[in-house]
């Protein structure tokens, strides 16, 4: 465990019988040279004691939000500062509902709240409990947020049942954390990613745009950086937090993120993902075009935007080694993502339907969930569909397995 040397864990214990198995965490965190320190919910110091774990981590264990010694000694900023990684072990249902909802009301609580370094849980619970909407509502929140998980598994429960719900072993966990500290398989790449949609003014009120959330591009960044990657992304309009790790580049029209992508280079890995406008107004109005009467249309002339994904592709020099493509599509989604792969010179393409479904469900912007083809010069592959930070990790996977085979 040599990448746990040196490295400062907070482990906060919440409620339930898995708390025990919190103990052994500690001892193989320190083992590894980790420095501990703990805080102790009431939950779960109705099964350990402070003292037990004080006598694993060396140090003191908090418990109490409104200790005036322990705020002068070591406050809740301070404890959520100074570490380099926060674990929830065991993550209780409660526990879970408080982080979602940013609830504040034990010392635990706040100090997440306050945190800015990274957090993995542990969870465990009846598997009734797992399954139930509220606790996956609740888990789906976490995720969107960024907050790593291990677990949990299923077998037997301390209850008598059997199913999804209990906590991995302490050694998956270190494991866990282990793999958080370790140099990343895209270590000394770089990647430029581009998300979102860009906006076209029409007039100082009006623009030309699309429906693009920026979900998966922010996805795929944070994938490559979690793999290693130095990732830089080059975002038009969103309303997502910037993924960690990640230097961002806010832009609006696709002109200010063409100019953006090539003041990034030179770069290993380009990642178009953003859903840039196709068109854009070829004059920009000074003023807010008002209506006229008795005319009820408007006539208007667009002219093409700058094509991103071709420029970087078709580069003589300084072009990427792996550039990777979108296309959105309505129809045709095979024939026009292979005829997009070869005129845009990319050397894979990313292909999904976008609007409603027979529902009426928006099946791509703006939804959690994706579906693609992975086309390349080798064929196409079709994906099964999966939540969009799933899909950025497994588009990870595939581009570090490119790097590998490039090396060998």
């Amino acid at each position: 465990m040599k990448f746990l040397e040196g490295k400062s864990i907070l482990l906060i214990i919440s409620g339930g019988i898995a708390a025990y198995k919190a103990l052994e965490v500690i001892r193989l965190l320190r083992r590894g040279g980790a420095s501990v320190r703990s805080i102790l919910t009431a939950g779960g110091a109705q099964f350990i004691t402070a003292l037990s774990v004080s006598s694993l981590t060396g140090q003191k264990t908090y418990t109490d939000l409104w200790s005036l010694t322990d705020e002068t000694e070591m406050g809740h900023i301070r404890l959520s500062r100074e570490a380099d990684l926060i674990m929830v072990v065991p993550a209780s249902a409660d526990f879970l509902a408080k982080m979602a909802h940013g609830l504040a009301n034990d010392l635990a609580s706040t100090t997440l709240l306050a945190a800015s370094a990274p957090i993995l849980i542990a969870p465990a619970m009846n598997p009734e409990m797992w399954s139930h909407p509220a606790t996956q509502a609740n888990i789906g929140l976490l995720s969107e947020r960024g907050i790593l998980q291990i677990g949990p598994e299923s077998g037997d429960m301390a209850c008598g049942e059997t199913g999804l719900g209990r906590m991995s072993e302490p050694i998956q966990i270190v494991e866990a954390a282990e793999r958080f500290f370790a140099p990343g398989p895209l270590k000394g790449l770089t990647a430029v990613v581009t998300s979102g949609p860009t906006y076209e003014p029409l007039d100082p009120v009006r623009f030309i745009g699309n429906r693009s959330s920026g979900k998966q591009g922010h996805a795929i960044a944070e994938a490559l950086a979690a793999a290693g990657a130095a990732v830089t992304l080059v975002c038009g309009p969103v309303h997502l937090p910037d993924p960690k790790g990640v230097r961002c580049i806010a832009v609006e029209t696709a002109a200010d993120m063409l100019k953006a992508c090539e003041t990034s280079l030179p770069t290993d890995i380009f990642v178009s993902a953003a859903a840039v406008s196709d068109w854009r107004p070829a004059t920009q109005s000074l003023h807010k075009i008002k209506k006229s009467v008795p005319s009820k249309t408007l006539t208007m002339k667009l002219t093409e935007s700058p094509d991103i994904l071709k420029t970087i592709a078709t580069r003589k020099k300084g072009r990427p080694r792996l550039v990777v493509g979108f296309a959105a599509e309505t129809e045709n989604l095979e024939k026009n993502a292979l005829t997009k792969l070869k005129s845009k010179g990319c050397d894979w393409i990313l292909a999904n339907i976008v609007g409603p479904d027979a529902s009426g469900s928006e099946r791509t912007f703006g939804a959690s969930r994706n579906q693609v083809s992975f086309i390349s010069q080798s064929g196409i592959e079709k994906w099964p569909l999966m939540d969009k930070r799933l899909l950025g990790i497994t588009l990870k996977d595939r581009i570090v397995d490119f790097f590998a085979e490039t090396k060998s």
